[in-house]
């Protein structure tokens, strides 16, 4: 498996108002470019999936929430040590067991689910994700595939698979 190592700084997108890692170019080409999964660790922390995303120049970023941030210990403008590797899983996120088990019930629902784009599908694991009781995440799940099996002609909407209102 290909492994990347190299420093970085943790830095803040004012438009986004949201935490980076900047990657440099080199390795951008060396990873394999823009939208890549992968697995990074920053220093000694726990690992966490994510992906490459244009920064410009031919550089890219991974996005740090507060809580990683926060979790991790780091602020603004520290120095990391950033650790990077294909990632190798299906979709890109761990799907909950909620969702899999739904989606080996529902053959239906698991064929439109595979009928998605990688990002489209990513989405939809990790909102069912985003609870932690078991309950949650079950109504989470059948709400997603129910409202992916009446989704309107035209372009993908996730207000409709969230059950929002389309805007006028």
């Amino acid at each position: 498996m290909s492994s990347f190592l190299f420093k970085s700084f943790i830095d803040k997108h004012q438009k986004l108002r949201m935490h980076y890692i900047t990657v440099p170019s080199d390795q951008v080409k060396a990873i394999g470019g823009i939208g890549t999964r992968l697995i990074c660790r920053v220093n000694d922390n726990p690992p966490f999936q994510c992906g490459l995303v244009a920064l410009g120049g031919g550089a890219a970023y991974i996005s740090l929430n507060k809580a990683r941030l926060k979790s991790f210990g780091l602020t603004l403008g520290n120095e990391v040590q950033v650790h990077l590797e294909l990632d190798q899983s299906k979709y890109g996120l761990e799907v909950p067991e909620e969702l899999q088990a739904l989606l080996e019930q529902d053959e239906e629902g698991a064929k439109l689910f595979e009928t998605l784009t990688d990002g489209q599908q990513r989405y939809i694991i990790y909102y069912v994700s985003q609870v932690k009781s078991s309950a949650l995440k079950i109504d989470r799940a059948i709400m997603m595939i129910r409202n992916l099996k009446t989704m309107p002609e035209g372009p993908f909407s996730f207000r409709h698979l969230v059950g929002m209102p389309p805007r006028d």
